[in-house]
């Protein structure tokens, strides 16, 4: 399939034109800008980042030349050094990833719980800066039954803020990125009124959504987003090669798209003088825990891209991916370059937030904007089960579809 470059450019990733000026966004727990690369994609301005990461600021100064930054913990930065640094600019939207896990042992006297403070000092800036719109985006185990006094605990925060919150589980390859990564997006606005989620733009493989294009594949990436002007940024081949020459050995045998997760497909795909040696029988479930040797497939969509370059291997060379490949299989444009050792770009890279998922939110929330006025001011829907149960039915996001339920408390 032939790709043209120039038009997915021109579709994709420019900001909208728009004679009104940009709404301003400010990206707590930045990382290396996924999200606010995402959202200035949809047509907002980010006046700042804010990250502990000394790497990952780096690199997001380096995309984000127009933004204000600060490497350090947030517990120990005060509104009034964001405003020294934004001036008198309004803040429409604040953006984040705050942990959350450990929110709901606040008051139990759960001092060295790091992740309880870190939460409240994301409230904190939410309420002194009051933006029209909130983000916050996490994993989707925070929705587990486990969990539930966390997630009650974050959406009643904030309830009590003044916002009308909502939460719903999103599946980044639906919204053009080529990757099957699931994450917790909660929504929330000051004015009372439902939070809008992007509609559905890529189907699933399911019969009910063949009106949609077909999802974006590792080879889509691959063949898109690696150039910049003829430079590929973060690509080094020679870093990408393995060290290890039986693991290099065995790699040769592995077809695209295979991986060694059962003693049949050792069988299948090794010769027996590089059989892995273990007794099938006494592994639990008789399987590996985590597949080795996993090819991707220039033909689906990627699995998560996380903070290790050994979870997978190129599809037809025998060696892992560069940064580079990996940032194009989680939508980062080719044009984002990433600082720091290998080790620390790879963290980044696994640890963003999509930039066409935050381009689908960024997008859905200009609509909002627009329309709000027009909108009904929500009820209040208070259980948790309900709640939990609805964000997970996250291939039904399309207000479209006469399965679409949207639960919001306010």
């Amino acid at each position: 399939m032939v790709y043209n470059r120039s038009k997915f450019w021109i579709r994709d990733a420019i900001a909208p034109m728009n004679t009104k000026p940009a709404k301003t966004v400010i990206d707590l727990f930045s990382g290396a800008g996924g999200m606010s690369c995402g959202l200035e994609m949809a047509g907002f301005e980010c006046l700042l980042g804010v990250d502990f990461d000394k790497a990952a600021i780096q690199t997001f100064q380096a995309n984000h030349p127009n933004a204000k930054t600060i490497c350090g913990d947030l517990l120990e930065i005060s509104t009034s050094e964001i405003r020294e640094l934004i001036g008198d600019r309004k803040v429409d939207l604040i953006c984040g990833g705050p942990p959350c896990q450990g929110f709901s042992t606040i008051g139990a006297n759960d001092r060295n719980d790091k992740r309880n403070f870190l939460f409240r000092e994301f409230l904190r800036v939410v309420d002194d800066l009051k933006p029209d719109y909130i983000i916050v985006e996490n994993v989707t185990g925070l929705l587990s039954r486990n969990n539930e006094n966390t997630l009650k605990a974050i959406l009643g925060s904030f309830i009590d803020l003044g916002y009308a919150i909502d939460v719903r589980v999103l599946s980044a390859h639906h919204y053009g990125v080529p990757e099957k990564r699931r994450r917790t997006i909660f929504l929330g606005n000051r004015f009372g009124v439902k939070n809008l989620y992007p509609n559905l733009q890529f189907q699933d493989n399911e019969a009910d959504l063949q009106f949609l294009p077909p999802a974006r594949t590792v080879g889509w990436a691959f063949e898109n987003w690696l150039e910049d002007n003829g430079e590929c940024h973060n690509h080094d081949i020679e870093k990408a090669k393995i060290s290890n020459p039986l693991e290099r050995r065995r790699l040769r045998h592995i077809p695209e798209g295979k991986e060694i997760r059962y003693e049949r497909d050792q069988t299948a795909y090794l010769p027996p003088e590089l059989w892995f040696d273990v007794d099938w029988k006494t592994l639990r479930e008789e399987r590996f825990r985590e597949a080795k040797l996993k090819r991707l497939d220039r033909d689906r969509c990627s699995n998560t891209i996380n903070t290790s370059r050994t979870t997978y291997y190129h599809p037809t060379e025998d060696r892992y991916l560069t940064p580079r490949e990996a940032a194009a299989i989680q939508s980062f444009p080719p044009h984002f370059i990433f600082k720091g050792t290998l080790t620390q770009q790879w963290r980044q890279i696994g640890n963003a937030v999509p930039p066409l998922l935050a381009k689908a939110l960024g997008e859905a929330i200009l609509k909002l904007d627009d329309s709000r006025k027009d909108c009904d001011r929500i009820g209040k829907i208070r259980d948790i089960k309900d709640i939990r149960a609805q964000a997970f039915n996250y291939r039904n996001n399309d207000s479209k579809s006469p399965e679409f339920v949207q639960l919001s408390l306010f």
